[in-house]
């Protein structure tokens, strides 16, 4: 059986060098793409070179991000604009190899088995799709290349920005095996905390771990990452795109004060499924599931989720499902510092398919979706606050956020529900 070519394309610090793309001052400067920039929730999504050399670290505070870097510059992420470049990217891939499955938005794996014959070797191909990637989009990626997805993954972690590394059959274990556990795709930190307890700190040491050892403490799972550790994935590169390879869409936010009753906790749910909700429409997708989050004053947190009787895009659905859940398990007096929203089993959504019912509330949901769409197209061009719900303007200091950089205030138009 012919051995396979596989390769794993990572683009490099990608929020963030898209950003530097757009704006040549980011450059020249440390910065980092931040959630929300008020300090007291803001976290790093992507930083750029400068910053990670200040030792900025992606998912940390940003007031953390700035003990390190205090000339730190940050800027909020534009999500559309990551979106449209990964679609690029993609379209590249597509010039070496019709089988391309994303693994996020930033990273996808490549079978180019079959097109060895016509453009080289699989190295000489990661490295023309890096040039090409840096002479049509204006940023860099970094390649690995290997006989299986796992191995060609761990490739493309082990030298970054802008590289290429060969990983082989014949020097796999001399290449992996001393690198740390959590080097390894699918070895989160609470995985890593368990293999570390028993002794298991390299990628060698989990290879030569016994196997039943592994199942009584992780599971299933525990096989499954024996296997990866001694270079064994028979996984196939499946043709998967962008939107099919998001699980779920969500947005969160500790407000500017604690949250003290259900209209406080109305108003911000309402803030998030906007939010959420325009980024479902956005990637033309639809989720059955909604889940909440909250942190209280003390910092203990829980979530719940509820599954819909049908799929929804609909910010008005979001925040009313939302609110649902909240009321079930909460009771005034509360005191919450953050709270998030979080829309999950997705599919792909089409507007000419409707599931009708004996109701008509199919035909009611339809309509609010078209309504949200027409309010995307005002923001779009308009600013997000050109419009907003009237339950937003009740009590607008529960999300003041300092932005110095906004310029062009628009008074909003405000609706019901």
């Amino acid at each position: 059986m012919k051995e396979r070519v596989i390769l794993h394309i990572d683009l490099n610090n990608f929020y963030a060098s898209v950003e530097c793309l757009k704006n040549q001052h980011y450059r020249t400067v440390p910065m980092a793409v931040c959630g929300v920039v008020e300090l007291r929730h803001g976290i790093v999504l992507a930083k750029n070179q400068m910053a990670k050399e200040k030792g900025v670290k992606t998912g940390e505070p940003i007031w953390q991000a700035r003990q390190k870097c205090p000339n730190l510059e940050v800027c909020e992420p534009n999500f559309s604009d990551y979106l449209r470049f990964s679609k690029l990217a993609r379209s590249i891939y597509k010039k070496y190899t019709d089988k391309v499955e994303s693994f996020g938005i930033d990273e996808c794996w490549l079978d180019v088995t079959d097109s060895v014959k016509l453009y080289g070797s699989g190295e000489e191909i990661a490295n023309k799709i890096r040039e090409d990637i840096r002479r049509e989009l204006g940023i860099t990626a970094s390649a690995g290349v290997s006989f299986n997805k796992i191995t060609a993954k761990l490739a493309s972690d082990y030298k970054k920005p802008d590289a290429t590394t060969v990983i082989s059959k014949e020097n796999y274990e001399k290449f992996a095996y001393p690198l740390k556990v959590e080097s390894l795709l699918y070895v989160g930190g609470a995985t890593k905390q368990k293999l570390n307890k028993i002794g298991v700190m390299t990628i060698g040491d989990l290879a030569n771990m016994d196997k039943q050892v592994l199942i009584r403490l992780l599971g299933k799972w525990g096989e499954y990452l024996h296997k990866f550790a001694n270079g064994l994935d028979d996984s196939e590169v499946r043709q998967v795109g962008i939107s099919s390879a998001i699980k779920s869409i969500g947005n969160s936010m500790t407000t500017a004060r604690d949250i003290k009753t259900n209209q406080d906790a109305e108003i911000i749910f309402n803030i998030l499924a906007d939010s959420v909700g325009a980024r479902l429409r956005e990637h033309n997708l639809k989720g059955t599931s909604v889940a909440i989050y909250v942190k209280y004053d003390t910092l203990e947190v829980f979530s719940r989720q509820l599954t819909l009787p049908f799929a929804t895009s609909s910010s008005i659905e979001i925040a009313k499902n939302a609110m649902q859940l909240f009321k079930r398990y909460l009771k005034e007096p509360f005191s919450i510092r953050h709270l998030g929203v979080k829309v999950s089993n997705l599919i792909e959504s089409n507007d000419e398919v409707v599931q009708l019912d004996f109701i008509g509330d199919a035909e009611k949901r339809l309509k609010k979706e078209k309504l949200e769409k027409t309010v995307d197209n005002i923001r779009s061009r308009f600013g997000f606050n050109s419009i907003k719900k009237a339950i937003m303007c009740i009590d607008e200091s529960l999300t003041e956020i300092d932005n110095p950089k906004q310029t062009n205030v628009i008074h909003p138009l405000c609706f019901f529900r």
